[in-house]
C-alpha cells in the first residue's frame, strides 16, 4: 500500500470506528465492580492474614475450630429445613386452593398473601414477640385468664418459634412461584385421572402438584436461602433464646475487635451451599420431563369442592392471619399506647410515638430519610444498569455480552449477609474506605437488586423488534438516538415497575444495612433493631408502621401503573 493510500484508509477507519464501544466497555467495568470485584476479595480476604496479608488458612481453622461455631451452622440448616417444610405446608394447599378450586373469597386471600409478602420478617417477629412472649404476650395472658394457668402456653423465644415466624413470612415465595405455574397448567389430565377413579385429593397429590414440580422446587430453594440468610428475625429471637445461627455468629464476629477476614471465611461455605441449591435444581428439572401433552388450548377446569371450599378458606384464613391479622392487630396497640401492656384503655391511646419519631427524635427522621434516599438511588442505578446490559447482551454489541447477563443474574444466589461482607471486604479498606458512607449502602442495594431489574429489562428488550431501530439508523440517526426515541419509551411502564420492585425491598433491607451502616447512615431496618434492644416496643411499632404505610403506597402506585397482579402473578396465557 502505497504513503498516500494509507492515508486515505486511516481516517476512514477512524469514521467507521464505534465509539459507543468505549460506553460498552464503561458500563461492562461498572458490573464487575458491582460483582465480581466483591466476591473476589471476599475469597482473598479469607485466606489472607489480617495485618500482613500473607495467605492462610487459619481463617478458616478459626472460623470452623469451635463447637459453638459448628453448631451455629448446623442450626441455620436445620432451622432452614423445618420453615421449608413449613412453607410446604402453608402454601401448596393456599394455592391450589386460589388457582384450581372454587374457593370462595380469592381476592381476599391474595390480598393478605400480599400483605404477608411486603411485611418485613423482622417487624413480623416483632409482632409475634408482643404476641406470644413468655411473659406478657396477649395470647399467653389470653390462655392465663381462660384456663386459670399461672403461666403462659407459647414461648416465641425458641427454636420452633423462630421457625414458625420465619415460615409465616417465607410461604408467599412458595405461594407465587406455585399458583403462577397452576394458573397455566390444562386440566385435561386432572380429568383423565378423574374418570379412572381417582379422587379429588389424589388426583391433587399425585397429578397437578407433580406436574409444577419446577415451580415448587424453585420457590422451595428460595425459602431454604431465605431461612438461612435472614437475619433480623433471628437477632430477635435466637439471640435472647441462647442459640446462635449462621447469621448472628457472623455479626458476632463484626463486634470489637472485627475479625473481617474470619467472617469471610465463614460465609463462603453459605455462598458454595446456595450455587450448590440452584445447580441441583437445575440437574433435577433436566434429567426429568414436564411438558404436558396435549392436542388442546390450555383449559383449566374449576375442581368443586362442595362444603369442603369453606374448609380450606378457613384454612387459608388461619395461615393468614399468623402472617397478617394478628402480628399487625398487636403491633397497631403499640404503636398506639402509652405502655402497651395495657391494651385499648382510652387513657392509653396515644399518638405520641409517632409525634416523637417524626419531629422530636432526629436519628429516626435521619432513618426515614436514608431509607428512602437510598432506595431511591439504588432502584435508578439498578434501572439504568440492568437497561444498558440488557441492551448490550441482546444485541450482541461486545463479544461474550452473554457473560455480562450472567453476572446481572449471579447476585440473586448471593445471600445478603454475604454480599454485605463482600463489600466490606472490597471497599472498607483505603484508599476508597467506604465502611459506613451512603456510597457503600446505595452501591451494596444496588447489586443485591440487580437481578430483579435485569430480568424485567431483559425480558422487555427481547420483545422488542430490532426493525424499529434499524429504520432510526437507517434515515441518519445513531444508535443513542434509537435508544432515546424508540426503545425507552415503549420500555418506560416496565422499567417503572421494575423501579418499584427494587425500591420495595430495598426500603426494608436489613442483612446488607446492618453490616455496611455508621452513625450517620442509619436506615429505618436497622433504627427498628435499635430500638427493639432498647425494648422500646411502641415507637418500635410506630416506626414500624411509617415503614408498612410508604410500602403500602409504593404498591398501590405498582397497581395504578402496572395492575393489580405486577407483585404476585403473571398475566394468564
Amino acid at each position: 500500500m502505497t504513503q498516500a493510500s494509507a492515508a486515505v484508509a486511516a481516517p476512514a477507519r477512524a469514521r467507521h470506528f464505534d465509539w459507543l464501544i468505549v460506553l460498552w466497555i464503561a458500563l461492562a467495568a461498572v458490573l464487575i465492580f458491582l460483582v465480581v470485584n466483591p466476591l473476589l476479595r471476599l475469597a482473598m480476604s479469607s485466606l489472607q492474614e489480617a495485618d500482613t496479608g500473607a495467605f492462610t488458612l487459619a481463617n478458616y481453622l478459626t472460623a470452623y475450630g469451635r463447637p459453638r461455631y459448628l453448631q451455629a451452622l448446623w442450626n441455620s440448616l436445620d432451622l432452614a429445613v423445618c420453615v421449608t417444610l413449613l412453607c410446604l405446608l402453608f402454601a401448596l394447599p393456599i394455592a391450589w386452593g386460589v388457582s384450581r378450586t372454587d374457593m370462595p373469597g380469592k381476592s381476599a386471600v391474595r390480598v393478605l398473601v400480599l400483605g404477608a409478602f411486603i411485611t418485613p420478617p423482622y417487624l413480623g417477629a416483632i409482632g409475634w414477640i408482643l404476641l406470644a412472649g413468655p411473659n406478657a404476650g396477649w395470647l399467653n395472658r389470653l390462655w392465663e385468664a381462660v384456663s386459670g394457668a399461672s403461666t403462659g402456653l407459647f414461648d416465641i423465644y425458641s427454636f420452633s418459634g423462630l421457625a414458625f415466624i420465619i415460615a409465616v413470612y417465607s410461604f408467599p415465595y412458595l405461594f407465587i412461584f406455585t399458583s403462577a405455574a397452576l394458573d397455566v397448567v390444562s386440566s385435561e389430565m386432572e380429568d383423565a385421572a378423574n374418570i379412572l377413579g381417582a379422587g379429588t385429593l389424589r388426583t391433587m397429590l399425585r397429578v397437578t402438584l407433580p406436574m409444577v414440580l419446577p415451580a415448587i422446587l424453585g420457590g422451595a430453594i428460595v425459602t431454604f436461602l431465605e431461612a438461612i440468610a435472614l437475619f433480623g428475625s433471628p437477632a430477635l429471637i435466637a439471640i435472647p433464646a441462647r442459640f446462635n445461627v449462621v447469621t448472628t455468629q457472623l455479626l458476632q464476629f463484626f463486634s470489637p475487635p472485627v475479625r473481617a477476614e474470619v467472617a469471610a471465611a465463614y460465609a463462603m461455605p453459605l455462598l458454595l451451599l446456595t450455587v450448590a441449591m440452584f445447580a441441583l435444581q437445575r440437574r433435577i428439572i433436566r434429567r426429568r420431563g414436564y411438558v404436558a401433552v396435549t392436542g388442546k388450548g390450555s383449559e383449566r377446569r374449576i375442581i368443586r369442592l362442595g362444603a369442603w371450599r369453606f374448609v380450606l378458606l378457613g384454612y387459608a384464613l388461619a395461615v393468614l392471619s399468623c402472617s397478617v391479622l394478628l402480628p399487625y392487630a398487636a403491633l397497631s396497640q403499640a404503636a398506639l399506647a402509652r405502655a402497651w401492656g395495657r391494651g385499648w384503655r382510652l387513657d392509653n391511646l396515644t399518638l405520641g410515638n409517632f409525634r416523637y419519631l417524626l419531629f422530636e427524635h432526629e436519628t429516626a427522621r435521619q432513618s426515614v430519610i436514608n431509607s428512602f434516599l437510598y432506595a431511591g438511588a439504588a432502584a435508578i442505578l439498578v434501572i439504568v444498569l440492568s437497561f444498558a446490559i440488557g441492551y448490550i447482551v441482546a444485541r450482541r454489541l461486545l463479544p461474550g455480552a452473554s457473560v455480562l447477563g450472567f453476572l446481572c443474574m449471579t447476585p440473586f444466589v448471593i445471600p445478603g449477609i454475604v454480599l454485605a461482607i463482600a463489600f466490606y471486604a472490597a471497599y472498607a479498606p483505603p484508599p476508597l474506605a467506604l465502611y459506613g458512607t451512603p456510597a457503600i449502602l446505595i452501591l451494596a442495594f444496588t447489586t443485591r437488586f440487580l437481578p430483579v431489574g435485569y430480568a424485567n429489562a431483559s425480558a422487555a428488550l427481547r420483545s422488542l423488534n430490532p426493525e424499529m431501530e434499524e429504520a432510526v439508523r437507517i434515515l441518519g440517526g445513531g444508535r443513542l438516538l434509537a435508544i432515546r426515541r424508540v426503545v425507552a419509551p415503549l420500555m418506560k411502564r416496565g422499567l417503572a415497575g421494575a423501579w418499584l420492585l427494587v425500591f420495595i425491598p430495598a426500603t426494608r433491607e436489613l442483612s446488607t444495612a446492618m453490616f455496611l451502616y455508621g452513625p450517620k447512615t442509619r436506615t429505618m431496618s436497622v433504627m427498628l433493631m435499635d430500638l427493639s434492644e432498647e425494648g422500646n416496643f411502641e415507637q418500635l411499632a410506630a416506626l414500624g408502621f411509617m415503614l408498612l404505610a410508604a410500602i403500602i403506597v409504593i404498591v398501590g402506585a405498582g397497581y395504578a401503573l402496572l395492575g393489580r397482579d405486577f407483585m404476585l402473578r403473571r398475566d394468564r396465557a
